[in-house]
């Protein structure tokens, strides 16, 4: 695959798991779609596509032979629980009660929230780039969510809890995802572990309670839109995106994400955003930036 080709994998992946959040807030606030049954659809579609395409187009053996033994067979339960589903409700509950924006910059925290653990388990030294890492994040969520006013915040409460719990958890999942993506392909990990954290949720909120024929043809665009192009070829995309670029270079690339999600929840559901918010925006987007420039983190694995 030519390096142009990775270019655009990962650009356009990041751009449709942006997007993706800011079609899932209408979804809920236009058409009271349930966030349950949202995540639910979406994990079981999407991981049961990508096992679909590694089963057409890589070694087919492994999508069973991850079972196979306790040590893998385990420690992917555990991923698909902890890591998928965890980041998925928790990114979509911080956009339900807030903005795919906000919820997108402050998922993007777990690259601090990664360097910090390494530090306290002392696996990793405090550098210079830790320090201007954690301040640009620290004055990025200040002015992101209180807008530069202290009294009061200007995005509400459940949201940033949501947020930062959903960028606890991603930062969880990039950690717990490396040894089992040694042993075995993306697309078999990330398969299985949506369809586990699916079906898990499958027992709140089975996918076939709802009553789709009240919903106009649009919803279901939105849907289609969600499902497929916001996380299904997302995570596809970023992880072909991989077999022609340094995870550094797809890191820096996927830095278009909240972008993305800050400018269609800007200018396409007319959220308002204030001049303290875009700077905040603009430190996060430094961070992620600066972090992808820098001297490769410890761990390069995508959500």
């Amino acid at each position: 695959m030519s390096r142009n080709k990775g270019i655009f994998l990962v650009i356009t992946g990041a751009t449709f798991w942006g997007i993706g959040g800011t079609v899932a807030k209408k979804l809920f606030e236009q058409y009271g779609i349930d966030i349950d049954w949202l995540v639910t659809t979406r994990l079981l579609i999407a991981g049961f596509l990508l096992l679909t395409i590694h089963f057409f187009g890589k070694d087919r053996s492994q999508i069973l032979g991850v079972w196979k033994t306790k040590h893998t067979a385990i420690p992917l339960v555990i991923f698909g629980l902890l890591g998928m589903l965890a980041v998925q409700y928790t990114y979509m509950a911080s956009i339900q009660h807030g903005n795919a924006a906000v919820a997108t910059l402050l998922q993007y925290l777990a690259p601090v929230m990664i360097i910090v653990y390494l530090i306290l388990r002392q696996q990793a030294v405090l550098t210079t780039r830790d320090l201007i890492t954690v301040s640009l994040a620290l004055v990025g969520s200040f002015f992101l969510l209180t807008n530069g006013s202290i009294s009061q915040l200007s995005v509400p409460t459940p949201a940033i809890v949501w947020g930062l719990l959903s960028g606890a958890a991603l930062a969880f999942y990039t950690l717990y995802a490396i040894p089992l993506l040694k042993q075995y392909d993306s697309l078999v990990i990330v398969g299985w572990a949506m369809i586990i954290g699916g079906f898990a949720l499958s027992f709140i909120h089975p996918p076939w309670q709802i009553d789709l024929k009240t919903l106009p043809f649009e919803a279901y665009l939105y849907l289609i839109f969600v499902i497929i192009f916001g996380t299904m070829i997302a995570f596809w995309f970023y992880i072909e995106s991989l077999q022609s670029l340094l995870p550094k270079e797809s890191s820096l690339l996927g830095s278009i994400e909240p972008l993305a999600a800050v400018l269609t929840t800007v200018f396409w559901l007319k959220e308002p955003f204030g001049m303290f918010q875009w700077v905040g925006t603009t430190c996060i987007l430094f961070m992620i930036v600066f972090l992808a420039l820098s001297k490769a983190s410890t761990s390069e694995v995508s959500y």
